[in-house]
């Protein structure tokens, strides 16, 4: 089925602890990802790249935070960002969510949003939590509500029910944040479950919890959720993550189940690419979520 898709570049690199990510909207462009999505029939519009100035913010008590104002700017800027049809989020490092996620869930509106976290990390961190002090690692507990975040970031303009988060791909996750997933109710289904299960089960389960709820579906996808082997343009690279056909598989049954309604592409750093293989292979994914595949399979419509 032909989607609208419109192209939002989000060069988000101060919630991490290296450049580089400031590149990723353009490199997903050089890799020919309009092109992939228009070649599969899908109209497609390039809204080219937002831009973020400092807020004016008060100072935090946690001494290793870095970038605050900056970072308050861009969530400001991207959860106000008003779009048409199914927009891709090319990032920029994944401190985006916080601004993507709770402008999806306003747009959904009676709607209750669901949100596939496909990454290594749970970034569940609070401000206070933080002993890195890069916020690319609080977006969750800012856009569920888990922790206050006023007035330091802007009041979300929307929340998501943590019930509603299903995280997939999880192997580097530290004591306070497994502590506060659990706490959470978030549903996770890591990288031992993935190897003694597979992954297929756990995220059809989530699938069908979408449908029944006749939700939307936000996929907030890391660049980190894949082995480092075949995606090595990550400033936050774990060994053991999802490898191609896996990650091609999640891809293809989002698109058999046709629930996604918005789409982050998070944490592509460029310049530690190996001659835009990364890129490459993050179009390849997307175009997999959009319909290519090898041989025809029925689609779900939306209810």
């Amino acid at each position: 089925m032909s989607k609208t898709i419109t192209l939002i570049g989000a060069p988000v690199q101060i919630g991490a602890g290296r450049g580089g990510c400031l590149m990723g909207p353009d490199a997903l462009r050089t890799a020919g990802l309009a092109r992939a999505l228009s070649d599969l029939g899908h109209s497609v519009t390039d809204r080219g790249n937002l831009d973020a100035s400092d807020m004016d913010v008060p100072a935090h008590p946690n001494p290793a935070i870095h970038d605050l104002e900056r970072s308050a700017g861009w969530i400001s800027v991207l959860q106000d960002t008003q779009v048409d049809g199914l927009p891709i989020f090319l990032g920029g490092d994944h401190l985006m969510a916080a601004g993507t996620v709770p402008a999806m869930a306003a747009r959904a509106g009676d709607r209750p949003l669901f949100v596939l976290w496909l990454d290594a990390h749970s970034d569940i961190h609070t401000l206070d939590s933080t002993e890195s002090g890069n916020l690319h690692g609080t977006p969750v507990s800012y856009f569920t509500a888990t922790s206050d975040f006023t007035p330091h970031f802007p009041a979300p303009r929307a929340t998501v029910d943590p019930a509603n988060v299903c995280m997939i791909g999880l192997r580097s996750v530290d004591p306070f944040e497994k502590q506060a997933v659990r706490q959470a109710g978030i549903d996770v289904t890591d990288m031992r479950a993935i190897d003694e299960g597979g992954i297929a089960a756990p995220l059809r389960a989530f699938l069908d919890r979408v449908r029944a709820a006749g939700g939307d579906l936000h996929v907030s996808f890391d660049v980190d959720f894949l082995d480092p082997s075949i995606a090595p343009a990550v400033g936050t690279t774990v060994p053991g993550g999802a490898t191609f056909r896996e990650a091609h598989l999640v891809m293809e049954m989002l698109h058999d189940a046709d629930l996604v309604t918005s789409l982050d592409l998070a944490e592509l750093n460029p310049f530690l690419d190996d001659r835009g293989r990364t890129a490459t292979l993050l179009v390849d994914l997307v175009s997999s979520l959009f319909g290519k595949s090898v041989l025809d399979r029925p689609t779900r419509s939306r209810p």
